[in-house]
C-alpha cells in the first residue's frame, strides 16, 4: 500500500515509523532536535510550498526520511488505514 504525502509525493506504508502533527510536537525539545538531526544529514524532504501541517518520518532498507507535509497528521493517517499502527 502506498501514502501521497502531498504535491505528487508518494510512500510505501509499510516504511512509514510515525506521522505527526507539526504544531504539537515541535514544542517538545527532542522533537526539534530529531528534526534539526534530519535536517543535518539531508533526510527533510519539503513537500508543497503550503503551510506544513505535518511530519511524516519513514525507514526504509536502511535510508531514513522526515516528510514535511501540507496535510494534516489526521489526514495523512486516514490515507494509510486501519491497517498500520502509527504514532499520534
Amino acid at each position: 500500500m502506498y501514502v501521497h504525502l502531498g504535491s505528487g509525493v508518494v510512500v510505501r506504508a509499510s516504511g512509514l515509523v510515525g506521522i505527526f502533527d507539526i504544531e504539537r510536537t515541535t514544542s517538545t525539545p527532542r522533537t526539534r532536535e530529531f528534526l534539526a538531526a534530519s535536517e543535518k544529514k539531508k533526510e527533510v524532504v519539503t513537500v508543497g510550498d503550503d503551510f506544513p501541517k505535518s511530519f511524516a518520518v519513514f525507514s526504509e532498507n536502511g535510508k531514513n526520511r522526515t516528510y514535511i507535509s501540507q496535510i494534516s497528521a489526521a489526514t495523512l493517517k486516514k490515507r494509510v488505514g486501519s491497517g498500520h499502527k502509527l504514532s499520534d
